[in-house]
């Protein structure tokens, strides 16, 4: 993956530093982020450089940025504007009995009233529509389970076997070609678009930035560990009825199975996996963690509202006849 062009003072520093050989700097001003959208874009890709450098990293860049101070110093603040940002957007559910997590988490799953992307996909959105949809969502897709996967070495017991089962469904179970990230790949193929890890980094919105950066926010730090569970919970509970939909929209646009392959297999093995998320995860981990159950809450809450904002971007662009990808005149490359 290439580093994209920057947004704005912030990434255009921390690239032009990545690009040299490792060596210690200043961190830019404390708060060059905190006011317009065009700064919320500059952050939210400079975070996102910054953990990119813990999974891939970046052509032109030396491994060893991943544990440089300088790095980490900035990291810092920019995880701090973050969790000010998710504050902001995101409510607090109250913390409920450890017995009664599964079910507050099924009751905020319900209670959400979010636009359905999905619906829309299915049944009205046309083949450039859905092209861009898959275009934003191959900067997680294409690194399916990763930022979870954090989560197994900060946990024990029953928790732990249940994210490892998990886990192990993403990456195909053993099998390279049944990795999620490899059968979203096809998907990719099936619609021109280049399968490539980050291909498209540089055309996706602070927004689409954003579902990813709170995962590697969650997954890197253990004191998150109870909000990355809630996190997948809610992400699992939500999967299996949506990607029925994006598959019968593509269908309906022509896809063949091969390309609907992703999606059909995720309405299959995510209607399992909630049940593992809510009860045998997050359920078991309140048993152990009592304190915590408001956090497991907190990390579904979260992946909801960003699921939220991202359709709401989405659906609000199309509406009115634009591209919903990050400047107005960006092209989406073909392979």
């Amino acid at each position: 993956m290439q580093l994209p062009a920057p947004r704005g003072p912030l990434t255009d520093r921390l690239f032009a530093e990545l690009i040299r050989p490792p060596h210690a700097f200043d961190p830019p001003p404390a708060d060059p982020y905190g006011g317009s959208s065009g700064s919320e874009e500059d952050a939210q890709l400079a975070l996102f450089v910054c953990y990119e450098l813990h999974y891939q990293g970046f052509d032109g860049v030396d491994d060893r940025w991943e544990w440089n101070p300088s790095v980490l110093a900035l990291r810092e603040r920019l995880e701090t504007w973050f969790e000010g940002w998710l504050a902001r957007r995101v409510s607090r559910p109250p913390a409920p009995q450890p017995r009664e997590v599964p079910r507050a988490l099924a009751a905020l799953v319900a209670a959400d009233d979010g636009p359905s992307l999905s619906a829309y996909l299915r049944g009205r959105g046309d083949a450039a529509q859905f092209r861009e949809f898959v275009v934003h969502r191959s900067i997680y897709q294409l690194k399916e389970a990763d930022p979870h996967t954090w989560g197994i070495p900060r946990l024990l017991g029953r928790p732990k076997a249940a994210l490892v089962e998990i886990q192990s469904d993403e990456y195909g179970g053993g099998r390279p070609e049944r990795m999620h990230a490899e059968l979203f790949r096809a998907t990719m193929r099936g619609l021109g678009l280049d399968d490539s890890y980050g291909a498209y980094l540089g055309s996706v919105p602070g927004v689409t930035l954003a579902i990813s950066n709170v995962m590697s926010l969650f997954g890197l730090h253990r004191h998150h560990r109870a909000a990355l569970l809630g996190h997948l919970a809610a992400f699992e509970m939500t999967s299996s009825l949506p990607n029925r939909r994006y598959s019968q929209g593509l269908r309906r646009l022509g896809g063949d199975a091969g390309s609907r392959r992703y999606y059909d297999e995720h309405v299959q093995a995510d209607a399992v996996h909630e049940q593992i998320a809510a009860h045998d995860m997050c359920g078991a981990f309140a048993a152990q963690h009592p304190a915590m159950t408001g956090d497991i809450l907190y990390g579904a809450a979260c992946a909801l509202t960003l699921d939220r904002l991202f359709a709401e971007h989405l659906l609000g662009r199309w509406r009115e006849g634009r591209t919903s990808l990050w400047r107005a005149d960006a092209e989406v490359t073909t392979r």
